[in-house]
């Protein structure tokens, strides 16, 4: 069973900047894709941004150019720097990694 271990969320103002970061510990595999999800009250859980092995990245549409995934491999983590938020980021966000999920982590964006 693989634990992952979720930090970084919160609550900020519009306009500013979250770093969420997701890790392993212990877990002795790699992962290939890593993944940030989000889930806003009465809508269905979202892929936000994945980033694969080799680091190759998609976001999508709404967090292009503000989101930005990267990973360190020596680690097993995850994070996700998230700019410039708007009300409309708010939601649990969830890293998954290779078929496990994250606890989830509350980021909440005042206007």
């Amino acid at each position: 069973q693989v634990r992952l271990v979720e930090s970084g969320g919160g609550l900020v103002q519009a306009g500013g900047s979250l770093r969420l970061s997701c890790a392993a510990p212990g877990s002795t595999g790699s992962f290939n894709t890593m993944a940030w999800y989000r889930q806003a009250p009465g809508k269905q859980r979202e892929l936000v941004a994945l980033i694969g092995r080799a680091g190759n990245t998609d976001y999508t549409d709404s967090a292009k150019g503000r989101f930005f995934i990267s990973r360190d491999n020596a680690k097993n983590t995850v994070y996700l720097q998230m700019n410039s938020l708007k009300p409309e980021d708010t939601a649990v966000y969830y890293c998954f990694l290779s078929g496990h999920w994250g606890q989830g982590t509350q980021v909440t964006v005042s206007s």
